[in-house]
């Protein structure tokens, strides 16, 4: 008897179960689902290069507004490695990220599935990450407060060879060099020798690379080449295992490094062969001293692995109960 009476209470279970779930699907299979045929197919071709590439919208007037420190504010160019070392946290299918000024480009590995390649999702995801993680980094490296959001456009590229995507590195670092000479003469003429505005463009125009560094270094005193490497050559951020003095660990540990290195030569893709080969960080041999982007990470990785630790031994706390 007991056993005819759990059998017609699992079998009304099942009917009503399977009704509902035939409910659903019948609701989700409606007249209106026709509209889904009205978006587009943007999977990205396969065995290419993606590189987002995202920009911040009138950082002219963002940076007026912050009083960013001309020609180059330190502090404010961390912020963007900041947030850009966030994103490849987040994807670690990105091998290289290089920045520069408001901008910043992020390489994908040519057979990433990342949203199944759809290109909308990626640029969206890469753009809306960067943009918040740039809020949330700010107080950590400026002393004014944010004034209001900032907001960046982002655009996807594809280049289906290596040298292809050599070469829009070696443009956008090329890039780095004739805006920051320009910048760094036309502000020594406006703070130190008075110039207007209109009166430094004047002086500048039609001025090749040898006339603006003959300029600082006869006006100025300023010899070019010894600017840091960071303003001149932008930043390019790489997956390593840090290996620092005193570390127990002689793997090291992983983390996002900054490199201000010349990635237009050869020597560069030849002592970081994991980028455009077999995708395992390499090693980066830290001073005593470690780079605050890299010391904030490994901090807060530590700090989750303690964290980690405690709830292992305490396993009642997960349950709320002390």
């Amino acid at each position: 008897m007991r056993f005819v009476c759990f059998f017609n209470q699992f079998n009304y279970l099942l009917v009503n179960t399977t009704a509902r779930e035939l409910n659903r699907r019948s609701m989700a299979c409606s007249r209106y689902e026709y509209v889904k045929k009205y978006e587009q197919d943007d999977t990205i071709l396969p065995n290419v290069w993606i590189v987002i590439r995202i920009d911040g919208k009138k950082f002219h007037k963002f940076s007026k507004t912050h009083n960013f420190e001309k020609p180059n504010d330190e502090n404010a160019l961390n912020v963007m490695n900041a947030a850009a070392t966030a994103v490849m946290q987040e994807f670690r299918d990105v091998v290289l990220a290089f920045g520069q000024s408001d901008e910043y480009s992020f390489v994908f590995r040519k057979d990433t599935a990342a949203f199944k390649r759809r290109s909308a999702k990626l640029l969206t995801y890469v753009t809306s990450l960067f943009s918040t993680s740039y809020v949330m980094q700010w107080t950590k490296w400026m002393s004014v407060p944010l004034a209001y959001a900032p907001c960046f456009d982002g655009r996807v590229v594809l280049y289906p060879s290596n040298e292809n995507l050599r070469d829009y590195l070696s443009w956008r670092q090329a890039d780095v060099h004739v805006n920051n000479l320009y910048n760094t003469a036309f502000w020594k003429l406006v703070l130190e020798s008075g110039f207007s505005n209109q009166k430094a463009e004047e002086r500048l125009r039609g001025t090749l690379s040898a006339d603006k560094n003959e300029l600082l270094f006869q006006e100025f005193g300023l010899n070019y080449n010894n600017l840091p490497a960071m303003y001149r050559k932008g930043t390019i951020l790489l997956r390593k295992r840090v290996i620092s003095s005193g570390d127990n660990d002689e793997k090291g540990r992983q983390a996002i490094v900054q490199l201000h290195e010349d990635l237009i030569s050869s020597h560069f893709w030849k002592s970081h062969t994991e980028i455009l080969g077999k995708y395992v960080p390499g090693t980066y041999k830290a001073s005593e001293i470690l780079p605050r982007l890299v010391k904030l990470q490994l901090s807060t990785k530590q700090e989750q692995k303690q964290e980690k630790q405690e709830e292992q031994k305490n396993p009642e706390n997960l349950a709320g109960i002390s």
